[in-house]
């Protein structure tokens, strides 16, 4: 048994995590700033901010496992305020990251990130997440915490709130009685239930394979956004009007969230320019000058 503490446990994938840490036996503190119905008599709730560093620190006090789930997640949202997003999504996560290693007893941490981690689609969700892995790299270089990444994909679940899009899409369907959807339709996505997401996520501690790695979790079956919408009014017994409206998913990738994109730099040279030895020379009369008076 472990003593494990899941920032953002409140939260949808979180819960499902937290429920399969206390199942399996762990202890499990839920830190977020709400509670939600779904936590366990048998697991503990503390009101958390994590842009708060001494609150998060005297959290991990005697933790063993922590998980990070808490983020700006959904993509209109962080494209929309890119300051909260950052704060919360990379701030946030070092102050995390910070409190474990003054901590210096925990034996995993896991960082929920996303597919948008490498792509250039995700706007400034996508660059968070990406730096938070990076952060959380090198604390493991520079201090030894280990870790474990996880690059989420398409989630869902019974769980699920506006962040979601499946959940808007059912949402829609019950109380507009339509779907809609930009582009072509032709997007292609891989699903995966939350609960299966969480029985995985906790699998990674049980073998030290996945310390320090980079994991990605998605679902087995690709689907285009246009058979998911044919999906959804076929279970709703055909009753749904199904619309293509004009505009592009901003942020959203068509197929794959990979990309492949070197930033290139152009070299620029003084002309004239001032000769290094006549430079160093300038510096040290400087300093010999400032030493002086």
């Amino acid at each position: 048994m472990k003593n494990v503490i899941v920032f953002g446990g409140s939260g949808f994938l979180g819960s499902y995590v937290a429920d399969e840490l206390t199942r399996r036996g762990h202890k499990v503190i839920i830190a977020d700033i709400n509670p939600s119905k779904y936590i366990k008599e048998s697991q503990k709730f503390i009101k958390t901010d994590i842009l708060d560093f001494e609150n998060v620190k005297s959290i991990i006090k005697n933790a063993n496992i922590v998980y990070n789930f808490v983020a700006v997640a959904n993509l209109d949202d962080a494209i929309h305020d890119p300051i909260n997003t950052t704060q919360i999504n990379v701030m946030g996560n070092l102050n995390i990251l910070e409190a474990c290693r003054q901590h210096g007893d925990i034996e995993r941490f896991v960082y929920a990130s996303s597919a948008y981690a490498l792509s250039n689609e995700g706007s400034f969700y996508g660059i968070s997440k990406h730096s938070s892995e990076k952060l959380t790299e090198e604390y493991y270089k520079r201090y030894g915490l280990k870790y474990t990444v996880i690059r989420y994909g398409s989630l869902y679940g019974e769980r699920a709130s506006h962040n979601n899009y499946i959940y808007n899409l059912l949402k829609n369907a019950i109380e507009k009685k339509e779907l809609y959807y930009k582009g072509d339709g032709e997007d292609l996505r891989e699903y995966i239930h939350a609960a299966d997401a969480a029985k995985l996520s906790v699998d990674i501690l049980e073998d030290t394979q996945y310390e320090n790695e980079h994991i990605i979790l998605t679902g087995t079956e690709r689907l285009k956004r246009i058979e998911l919408l044919t999906m959804i009014n076929e279970i709703m017994q055909n009753k749904l009007k199904i619309k293509q409206v004009s505009g592009s998913n901003m942020g959203h990738y068509k197929i794959t969230p990979y990309s492949y994109h070197p930033t290139v730099a152009k070299k620029l040279i003084a002309n004239p320019y001032i000769d290094l030895g006549q430079g160093l020379l300038e510096c040290i009369q400087a300093i010999h000058d400032e030493m002086e008076n």
